[in-house]
């Protein structure tokens, strides 16, 4: 079983500010420059494969191939798109390539070939050239910087009336750096760049049409493609879907939204079981005795492990540990027993305080890389989805936090998209009825059940898989035979199942999930494998 793929996640400027763009719009062309054939010195690149790194297994090959920065003007200046590849085990059988996007954005993608080959079924691998690539601005692809410190690229900042005005001051300063040091750049590292870059890898592969397999951020990607590209698709799986409609600062607070009913139902679960945990006898009860911690700990700090956890801390991490109850409960449990001065396990609370990692990062890269891409994409694919007011914010934040009180202040408040630059083209609006898979567990933190129904239901010829009882970011493969045998038969045959299939989760599919967020990075992961900050 192989989950661990699936949590991979797991982050435009000019040099004066502009008027927002429109919120969404029809589809444009897929390319500027299609029609008149000026894209075929990048089509036409022949890959110069060799092996990625003298420890990494020989079959795993890199290349660098360029595309425009501009595909308005593709006769301008260029970026490096770093790919790789494992080819198929079995070439008499194989159908194509199997394009892969890990999530972020600001994720790379190289090594995820090597996650898929050790995960994915044989049948799989034997059918199709595995195929990575770190998205334009990401990891070896010409990586972008706004010089940020660690300070300012912590971005999830729960409102307080005492601190707005330092917050505001914050979001400015992270739009400013970011225009200063790469604003030339920035306004083309966006989702519908990446879609072209895509189409320009698979001309260059000599493919007719593309198969994919996309989770969180990927699931985006993936669903511009379509868009743009809906006659060069052939089999693609959308994991852990984005509603297209709430890219970008809807799906931050989709996070807040969907972290209510699972509070909810963690409640329930603790209520049951209070004989176990001592947390009380009804959800009423659980719920009075998180929200008194919650008040202790902002009175004073919570010693755990090296840390000082204060409320708005355990509330952050809370609003994803709730998704799986058991890991909650316990995490929670032993945090109360430190804030009460009782020795406590930091091993039980890692769903609650996450997992100390870091990301397989090649030499040259930015540090903060991975925030510099994710800031281009969220704030440069829709500009007009972000106020520009910072009172907006103020007054979204506070009214978010009485409707969702785990997580609303934090996904409401200021953040630098407010003083970016307009979007250099409308976002693009997903409506198509090109086939694809859509995979779905019910209970999952970062891209919300609602979420993949919304795409679900503007792909009309999608069909969906959902996973009731489904717990984590990301479904396959997760040792589930129904799960993963819809989407492997998928794979393999390019038949669609007839209708929406439901598949229910196994004790052992939530075990491997639970299991999955205390590693760290796997081959192919951008984050660690807790990655609440990104999709």
């Amino acid at each position: 079983m192989a989950v661990s793929i699936t949590a991979m996640l797991a982050p435009a400027l000019a040099t004066t500010p502009a008027a927002a763009a429109p919120a969404s719009a029809p589809s444009a062309t897929a390319s500027p420059a299609t029609a008149t054939g000026a894209l075929d010195p990048y089509t036409r690149q022949k890959p110069r494969w060799k092996r990625c790194e003298a420890s990494a297994p020989a079959e795993f090959q890199c290349a660098t191939i360029q595309v425009p920065l501009d595909y308005r003007a593709p006769g301008g200046k260029r970026l490096d798109l770093a790919i790789s590849r494992i080819k198929s085990t079995a070439p008499g059988t194989r159908h194509g390539v199997l394009l892969s996007n890990p999530g972020g954005p600001g994720g790379p993608g190289i090594y995820m070939p090597l996650a898929l080959k050790e995960e994915l079924p044989a049948s799989v691998t034997r059918k199709y050239d595995l195929i990575g690539f770190d998205p334009r601005g990401v990891g070896e692809s010409s990586p972008v910087s706004c010089n940020l410190t660690l300070e300012e690229e912590d971005w999830l900042r729960p409102y307080k009336k005492e601190t707005f005005t330092k917050d505001v001051a914050w979001a400015r300063k992270v739009a400013e750096k970011c225009r200063a040091k790469s604003g030339g750049v920035l306004p083309h590292i966006t989702t519908r760049n990446t879609a072209r870059d895509l189409d320009v890898l698979r001309a260059v592969l000599g493919e007719k049409k593309l198969s994919y397999l996309g989770y969180s951020y990927g699931t985006y990607l993936g669903a511009v493609y379509t868009q743009l590209f809906p006659g060069r698709v052939d089999r693609f799986v959308l994991d852990s879907a984005v509603d297209p409609a709430r890219a970008w600062r809807g799906m931050v607070q989709w996070w807040a939204e969907g972290a209510e009913p699972a509070f909810d139902r963690w409640t329930e679960w603790a209520a049951a079981r209070s004989e176990t945990y001592g947390l009380g006898d009804t959800p009423k009860k659980v719920d009075r005795t998180f929200w008194e911690l919650i008040a202790r700990a902002d009175r004073k700090p919570v010693e755990f492990d090296g840390m000082r956890l204060t409320g708005d801390d355990i509330r952050g991490g809370m609003r994803g540990a709730v998704f799986s109850p058991k890991a909650a409960t316990e995490a929670f449990v032993e945090l109360k027993k430190a804030a009460d001065g009782r020795p406590a396990s930091a091993a039980k609370a890692t769903a609650l305080t996450g997992v100390a990692g870091s990301a397989r990062q090649a030499a040259g890269v930015p540090d903060d890389n991975m925030t510099a891409g994710f800031w281009a994409v969220v704030c440069g694919d829709n500009s007009a989805a972000w106020p520009r007011n910072p009172e907006r914010y103020r007054q979204d934040a506070i009214a978010d936090k009485g409707r969702y009180p785990l997580f609303g202040d934090f996904a409401s408040s200021i953040k630098p998209c407010a003083f970016w630059n307009a979007s250099v083209e409308p976002a693009t609006e997903v409506d198509n009825k090109v086939g694809s898979l859509i995979v779905q567990n019910e209970w999952d933190s970062q891209t919300p059940l609602p979420s993949a129904q919304a795409l679900h239901a503007v792909m009309k010829r999608s069909k969906m898989v959902t996973v009731l009882g489904g717990e984590g970011h990301g479904v396959y493969p997760s040792g589930n035979s129904c799960t993963d045998g819809t989407v492997t038969g998928y794979l393999l045959t390019g038949k669609l199942p007839a209708r929406d299939v439901t598949c229910r989760a196994t004790a052992a599919s939530n075990a491997e999930a639970r299991k999955d967020q205390q590693r760290d990075t796997v081959p192919g992961s951008p984050l660690p494998q807790r990655a609440p900050d990104r999709f």
